[in-house]
């Protein structure tokens, strides 16, 4: 879904990985938070919005449950149980945005870097992940050539391997540990609000 397009349906993922995205005048873009089997698309739809502002990209194929609009807002008005845990999502959802947004100044690309492997592996339930270059590149807001360097730092440390379009994690543990604290902290928070997502 592109953004400033109509948001005429909501996705809630089984098995898969929705990036939101942000594009900017000149093309570029920037991942703002990653969408699994926690929550949904269309946030915004929780508050009226009948357009979506960011763009929406399948990262990771799978499968989803669809809604249209109308239907989450009759689901919204007519089940409190559904309401509360939509609005506990929106809480969960908006503290990963804000540490996206902090981690992104905050902390060196190879860490950012393990940290999104990371993100992606929990929703994704795989540890090769079907991923390119270019699309990390995007997605952490940084040239190809440095998401390059940084992949073969991880790589060269036995935690990653890097295969033609793949990224296989082989040491979970200490992909954690080169990630940056806002991957434990993001899954910390999105526990509290959701505590059935992980295992």
């Amino acid at each position: 879904m592109e953004a400033d397009s109509s948001l005429d349906y909501v996705y809630f993922p089984h098995v898969g990985v929705i990036s939101v995205v942000a594009v900017y005048a000149n093309g570029s873009t920037i991942e703002m938070a990653t969408i699994g089997r926690e929550g949904c698309s269309g946030v915004q739809a929780l508050l009226g919005a009948r357009m979506s502002s960011v763009r929406l990209l399948v990262q990771i194929p799978g499968s989803a449950a669809k809604m249209s609009r109308a239907a989450y807002t009759r689901a919204l008005e007519s089940m409190p149980s559904f309401r509360a845990l939509m609005y506990d999502y929106v809480e969960a959802f908006l503290e990963q945005v804000m540490v996206s947004v902090a981690c992104n100044g905050a902390h060196s690309l190879t860490e950012r870097l393990a940290r999104w492997l990371l993100m992606m592996r929990d929703r994704g339930d795989d540890d090769t992940l079907l991923i390119t270059q270019d699309i990390l590149a995007q997605m952490l807001g940084a040239q190809r050539p440095s998401v390059t360097n940084a992949a073969r730092e991880l790589e060269g440390a036995g935690l990653i391997e890097r295969g033609r379009r793949q990224v296989t994690i082989i040491d979970r543990q200490g992909l954690t540990k080169a990630s940056c604290e806002c991957y434990r902290l993001v899954r910390e928070r999105v526990a509290f609000h959701l505590p059935k997502t992980y295992p």
